[in-house]
């Protein structure tokens, strides 16, 4: 008897199936067609993707190749305006260098500066660490912090290097004290990069050891003889 109701309820559930796939059958395909579809565009759409960022690269490094700042600077800019958003950032980033290498001092910190508005990301902060290098030697200390301001808070990952340029700043104005503290503390803190430990250690013993000072001076003893040698004893 078992075998009979099982049959029964075999039969009941396909008839109850038919049913469905009757009156909601065409639904099912369209849903799998467009599943089927979806899937085929998204794997076309990654494709294209793919080798639309191989070709970005490639271009990319075709123009770090250049040895003409001048030239390099023009291909970054083409670059910058077709490339994705993050090819675009670098792009623009590596134009301001090459403005910079070939003299254009001005408008590559413009565009430093635009960067590091623009992005708030790595690529922003490094935009805004090169341009107050640039700047170090023109700009005054306080222009200097406001520019580093964002960096130069507790918990950044660029706060050490945005210490290091401060305390260039500090050096540059001949205020050692301020200038030999900031590099000591640099030189043994342990979130310093290694080179920004390395140099600031560099600096801390020149300052302590009254390089500051001396800076520029040669002494007496260090000029030779001849250069010292008036024009009748060298006619002897």
């Amino acid at each position: 008897m078992s075998d009979i109701f099982r049959e029964v309820e075999e039969d009941v559930r396909r008839e109850r199936f038919e049913k469905l796939w009757k009156a909601y059958g065409h639904f099912a395909i369209a849903a799998l067609a467009l599943l089927f579809a979806g899937i085929a565009g998204w794997q076309f759409w990654q494709r294209h993707e793919l080798a639309e960022r191989a070709k970005v690269s490639e271009a990319f490094i075709a123009a770090q190749r250049i040895s003409n700042p001048q030239t390099a600077a023009g291909a970054f800019v083409d670059l910058s305006r077709t490339a994705p958003k993050g090819y675009s950032l670098v792009a623009r980033l590596s134009q301001a260098g090459a403005m910079l290498a070939s003299g254009q001092q001005g408008g590559a910190i413009d565009i430093y500066k635009q960067i590091a508005k623009d992005d708030s990301g790595p690529i922003g902060s490094v935009a805004r660490l090169r341009a107050a290098w640039a700047l170090a030697d023109t700009a005054s200390r306080a222009d200097l912090a406001e520019l580093l301001k964002p960096l130069d808070q507790a918990g950044s990952a660029w706060r050490q290097n945005a210490r290091e340029i401060l305390a260039y700043a500090d050096y540059r104005a001949m205020d050692t004290k301020s200038a030999l503290a900031k590099y000591s503390e640099l030189a043994v803190d342990p979130g310093s990069p290694d080179g920004v430990r390395a140099r600031a250690k560099a600096m801390t013993t020149f300052l302590a050891n009254g390089g500051a000072t001396t800076f520029g001076s040669v002494p007496p003893d260090a000029v030779p003889q001849a250069a010292t040698a008036t024009p009748a004893n060298t006619a002897k």
